[in-house]
């Protein structure tokens, strides 16, 4: 497997784990990958599979000492999103697990710290920027489902959404990301298609991203609202 680590935008960086398709039964592989947001109070937005633990450690000293975390968010309960979360904690003595309410409430006791637990709208400062959790209860998986999203450079934290397989991508791309992610949604049906879908696409239009932060995949940059009209129109 190969790590790479790069600035997407302002003090926001991509770590990206890419595993070989001989590794997993994805047709021409996949990535899996995290994001470091560096200020007065570095936030990292998904831990990635236990296993990756080591790789995603290294990549961030890259940037800057591990210790230094104050934040390990997560979408939702998942291996991919949470894994390592307490592996982090470990290494991390004045970090804190940051997440959605529903999540700290049902999955709060496989946390070895308790969760700052984000109501929906409720922002964090991390010192010059600004984050606000958004739920998103069953898009595109459980209950516990929340999105991300920083102010200042404007950068949406999808998780699953706009999912792209393959490896050696482009950290940051502004190509169509819309056909390739349908394509990959079309042969592993992942998403809980839950009532409320087009009422959380339509928060997400309203924020108008510059920046989508995919977890699997190229991150990508353009009129994030016209992006996301195009995919509420798609899931109908």
């Amino acid at each position: 497997m190969k790590t790479t680590i790069n600035e997407i935008t302002n003090k926001i960086y991509r770590i990206c784990v890419e595993v070989p398709a001989d590794q997993i039964p994805i047709p021409g592989g996949f990535t899996f990958n995290q994001y470091l947001v560096v200020d007065e109070q570095p936030l990292l937005m998904h831990t990635g599979p236990r296993p990756f633990f080591p790789m995603v450690k290294q990549a961030i000293e890259t940037v800057m000492p591990i210790e230094r975390l104050r934040y390990i968010a997560f979408s939702h309960h998942e291996e991919d999103e949470s894994g390592s979360l307490n592996s982090f904690l470990a290494e991390a003595p004045d970090a804190i697990p940051l997440c959605g309410q529903i999540s700290a409430m049902v999955n709060g006791t496989g946390m070895d710290k308790p969760a700052k637990a984000m109501a929906d709208g409720e922002t964090l400062s991390l010192g010059e920027k600004i984050v606000s959790w958004i739920d998103a209860p069953h898009m595109p998986h459980g209950w516990d489902c929340g999105l991300l999203y920083e102010k200042t450079t404007q950068t949406l934290f999808c998780s699953d959404l706009f999912t792209q397989p393959g490896t050696g991508m482009e950290p940051l791309t502004e190509t169509d990301i819309l056909e390739t992610s349908e394509a990959m949604r079309a042969g592993m049906e992942y998403f809980a298609h839950g009532p409320n879908t087009q009422k959380v696409l339509k928060k997400l239009i309203d924020i108008d991203p510059n920046i989508i932060a995919c977890m699997h995949g190229s991150a990508w940059r353009g009129n994030g609202a016209k992006l996301l009209q195009e995919y509420a129109k798609i899931l109908g």
